[in-house]
């Protein structure tokens, strides 16, 4: 009995596992395509609006979900303190919410970029700098959906396979 008891909570454990990696799976290219929203609407704002910069990231913030929304609403706190450095702000609000956002690496370092251009340009300049990162985050996007067709099934299947071939090796 103790042995059934153990075998599912080791199928259990292991199923788990596979769908906790296929959620980070899936969550990547949503979250890229929430942050290519942002920039877009970011971009409206700059041009059309004429708005200020944290007075933008607070009204994006409003407008898209967690985390991406965490990630502005951190920017415009940042802003709004004496001496506020722009590209600074940008990189450790980015920071914060990395790991909650599930960017990989090669996002997390257009997203950097972009920050470092972020309020230094005029509003055409800054508009090139948005499409540019829009362009970038676009083919991040793509690679994201790819792996994740490629490797989602996978995951799930791994998890409970692997916890049947521990119960085996126990047995």
């Amino acid at each position: 009995m103790i042995k059934i008891i153990g075998a599912i909570f080791i199928v259990g454990a292991t199923t788990w596992a596979g769908f906790e990696f296929s959620k980070q799976l899936s969550e990547r290219p949503k979250n890229i395509r929430l942050f290519r929203h942002s920039l877009e609407t970011l971009d409206a704002e700059i041009m059309y609006s004429h708005t200020p910069l944290g007075e933008a990231a607070d009204k994006i913030c409003k407008q898209i979900p967690e985390p991406i929304a965490n990630h502005y609403k951190l920017f415009s706190e940042a802003l709004k303190q004496e001496n506020a450095i722009v590209k600074s702000a940008w990189e450790e609000s980015l920071k914060r919410i990395r790991e909650s956002a599930s960017l990989k690496q090669s996002e997390y370092e257009i997203l950097v970029q972009f920050g470092e251009n972020l309020g230094r340009h005029d509003r055409d300049t800054q508009q090139k700098q948005i499409l540019l990162t829009l362009t970038n985050l676009e083919r991040e996007e793509e690679n994201a959906r790819e792996k994740q067709k490629k490797y989602e099934k996978m995951v799930k299947s791994l998890g409970v396979l692997a916890g049947m071939l521990i119960i085996i090796l126990l047995l």
